[in-house]
């Protein structure tokens, strides 16, 4: 049974509505102003509310911007009782949130007619709610699943550091590193383009093939050979039109050389340096469109020589593509020189890089995955 609530100061139109609303089959809950309306609302979640506009100390603008507000209420269908009808006021009602107007005197089909259509979309409203909640708990789930195929930390023989930060709609990021002997590390990070599941689900295919090493034609040493691997394996045309951007390098931690190859991703940055006025940056990416783009993609391989004290960082756009809150985006320009200032901080400059990215975003969650991979050569 479906709960009324009715707010009024006349205790003639409570009763009348009361009454008319009960032989209809509804629950009828009154209130004989505002501050008590919002009060019986609170406690009781009604599917409907009819509120007199005119009232003392709450008037029912107000009740109906409280109620609209709160977002375990704003799916009550609000319907304002008045005696205005000018353009001007129902604009001013509109804008506090109100869903519908009865105009007094009451005429009682009309009434009837507006309570059946307002009780409707209340009940729309909470199925859309309901759905929203599920695919919410669904995201979170598969980012918690996400996060737990991702690797640990690991402090030897290299300083390996990484944060995965899913956005509220989860994107297609995802990253790993390993040993492909006891002195070649694999790591790689990728970007499935767009959001939600269907993003994700490449992201997790890509990750246990290479984890796996199930594409068994392919040279795991050789960047650019497992970026031509997996272009052949996971063309858009197969995979819901779905491509990612990827940087995978391979490094050599005797003769410390590091072998990368990049299709479309940002370039990983490379600081060294043990003080401020000899610090070089490196920006390491190679040529290469996206990997599922197109069936005959290149992809060629490019090296660098690892000093000691120096710090790698890999990351997706999400990164920088962070939006201020004076509404511009930040660049990738912007991020470097973070990460150049940190170069010689005692601290772990991934926090750090984290908590300044987290104090610059203007929003609750960031619009794109996040994700950072620091790896320290000292």
């Amino acid at each position: 049974m479906f709960q009324i609530l009715v707010i009024d100061d006349d205790s003639t139109i409570q009763i009348f509505l009361k009454r008319l609303l009960e032989k209809q089959g509804y629950e009828v809950i009154t209130a004989c102003d505002g501050e008590e309306g919002i009060a019986k609302a609170i406690a009781t979640h009604p599917a409907l509310i009819i509120c007199d506009w005119i009232m003392p100390v709450l008037n029912g603008l107000e009740v109906c911007n409280y109620i609209k507000t709160d977002p375990n209420l704003s799916t009550s269908f609000f319907i304002l009782l008045t005696s205005l009808d000018s353009v001007s006021d129902r604009v001013k009602g509109l804008d506090a949130g109100a869903d519908d107007f009865i105009t007094k005197p009451i005429e009682q089909n009309e009434l009837k007619a507006r309570v059946r259509a307002g009780l409707r979309l209340h009940q729309l409203s909470r199925d859309l709610q309901i759905q929203k909640q599920l695919l919410e708990t669904e995201l979170a789930q598969a980012a918690e699943y996400v996060r737990s195929l991702l690797p640990l930390p690991i402090t030897e023989p290299l300083h390996i550091n990484s944060c995965f930060i899913p956005s509220r709609q989860l994107g297609g990021d995802c990253f790993d590193y390993y040993w492909l002997d006891d002195d070649y590390l694999a790591v790689y990070l990728l970007d499935t383009a767009g959001h939600g599941l269907k993003a994700t689900l490449p992201s997790i295919s890509v990750l246990n093939l290479l984890r796996s090493r199930a594409l068994k034609s392919l040279n795991y040493y050789q960047p650019s050979d497992v970026l031509r691997g997996l272009n052949e394996t996971f063309q858009m045309n197969y995979q819901n039109d779905k491509y990612f951007t990827i940087w995978y390098g391979v490094y050599h931690r005797i003769t410390q050389q590091l072998v990368y190859a990049s299709a479309g991703h940002p370039p990983a940055v490379l600081v060294s340096g043990k003080s401020p006025k000899n610090t070089e940056v490196q920006l390491l990416r190679t040529p290469g469109m996206p990997v599922g783009m197109f069936p005959e993609a290149k992809y060629v391989d490019a090296c660098c020589q690892i000093e000691k004290f120096s710090n790698l960082y890999i990351f997706s756009d999400g990164a920088y593509e962070i939006t201020k809150a004076d509404g511009t985006l930040w660049s990738l320009d912007g991020l470097i020189q973070i990460l150049v200032s940190l170069q010689n901080t005692l601290d772990c400059p991934l926090e750090q890089v984290l908590n300044y990215l987290i104090a610059l975003n203007s929003k609750e969650t960031f619009d794109d995955d996040l994700s950072i991979l620091q790896i320290q050569f000292d």
